[in-house]
């Protein structure tokens, strides 16, 4: 086993006494005891970051919400539908913390650029203040639209934008879901109606809180546009926002809620129908399926991948972990939410796998928790860190 450690030890005044990043031929993900363990960890074409913290997971909680700046943070997980030209992806991401003559934006930070060369996506987890996330979303959007087009897209994974989707999510005590979803969809300059209005021939769909007031989540909208289908019909498509669905653009997805996490499970076979069998059991609509998570079976890197969407309950847990591992919680506004942990998302995908026999390669939490991502931004901007993907040892997925 080849390990690389790069320590630091100024995360202490923000609760994380150090970072670990380990280089590991397995990954492997820990939350024991109360204390939450982080790692960066290489699998096939895949790197996974963690984070360590030596003290119970209050300690961290409360340290992070301490600093004032951390207190208004949102995080959007841009996804956008390139990532084997990297520099490219690269240069989209710089455009959300740069302005046009190359000064930074304040109060804005890229935490980590995930490149997955199958599915040919990328997902830029940009953290801004909620006054500064809209400007830097658009930026980013902006270049991207530019730079892609969708109709040569190749990729295993279902999309239908240049930009796929943009997911806003509160980070911080004095930001609600409400904040998040007027910035995705409220009058002008929202993120949606600011899209169209920036690129003339791009269009959105709504989801979430920003799906005012049926309020229709990600994977029932995504059925509606058709995004599941191998060869979407854009014609066939009514936006809620812009003109019909053309390439080079496409149609992109633009909402708010409590944050969603990303959870893989590698599964050791080529045959993609088992691997929809193991996601049809862990939907959220199976009875006995696990609250909060979509899933997709996907090819990947000559095996499966279990490619879980894991939503945020109102609310606590509903249901035990493997070891009796707590349910990783926060709160929005001062109402508790919590999410399905990945231990319980990664022993059911063994469990349904080895009934068929079949076993399972690894399991990765893409990008971060809710905690993880408002302490690693607060570290980033009290630094004034913008390029954090790079400055903090090459971080990348």
């Amino acid at each position: 086993m080849n390990l690389m450690f790069y320590l630091e030890k100024d995360l202490l005044e923000h609760g994380l006494s150090f970072m670990v990043i380990v280089f590991v031929s397995v990954p492997i993900l820990l939350v024991r005891g109360g204390i939450l363990f982080s790692a960066l960890s290489c699998f096939g074409s895949h790197w996974f970051m963690f984070t360590f913290c030596p003290f119970p997971t209050t300690r961290c909680t409360r340290d992070m919400s301490s600093s004032s700046v951390g207190r208004r943070l949102v995080a959007c997980l841009l996804n956008v539908s390139e990532a084997r030209r990297k520099e490219l992806v690269e240069t989209v991401a710089r455009a959300a913390l740069y302005n046009n003559t190359g000064v930074r934006r304040e109060g804005t930070t890229v935490l980590n650029i995930f490149n997955d060369h199958d599915y040919n996506r990328s997902v830029i987890t940009i953290v801004a203040t909620i006054d500064s996330i809209r400007e830097a979303v658009l930026s980013a959007c902006e270049k991207a639209c530019a730079l892609i087009d969708v109709g040569a897209h190749n990729g295993v994974h279902p999309c239908m934008g240049a930009v796929d989707l943009i997911p806003i999510y509160p980070l911080g005590e004095e930001v609600g879901v409400e904040d998040c979803a007027e910035e995705a969809r409220g009058e002008m300059p929202s993120v949606a109606q600011g899209l169209t209005e920036r690129v003339r021939g791009t269009s959105a769909f709504l989801f979430g809180w920003a799906d005012s007031p049926l309020q229709r989540g990600l994977a029932q909208r995504r059925r509606e546009m058709g995004w599941f289908k191998k060869t979407p019909d854009l014609q066939a498509i009514r936006p809620d926002v812009g003109p019909q669905p053309q390439n080079p653009f496409g149609l992109t997805g633009v909402g708010a809620g409590p944050y969603v996490m990303n959870c893989n499970v590698t599964i050791d076979t080529q045959d993609v129908a088992v691997g929809r069998s193991i996601a049809a059991a862990l939907r959220e609509s199976t009875p006995g399926g696990l609250p909060g998570v979509q899933v997709l079976a996907l090819p990947h890197d000559g095996a499966v991948e279990i490619a879980c969407n894991v939503e945020s309950l109102k609310g606590g847990p509903t249901g035990p972990t493997p070891a009796g591992e707590p349910w990783p919680c926060f709160s929005i506004g001062g109402q508790p939410y919590c999410h399905v942990p990945a231990s319980l998302i990664a022993a059911r995908v063994a469990e349904l796998a080895g009934r068929q026999g079949v076993g399972v390669k690894g399991t990765a939490l893409v990008g971060f928790t809710p905690h993880e991502c408002r302490g690693l931004a607060e570290v980033a901007l009290s630094q004034r860190i913008a390029e954090f993907w790079k400055e903090r040892g090459n971080i990348r997925m």
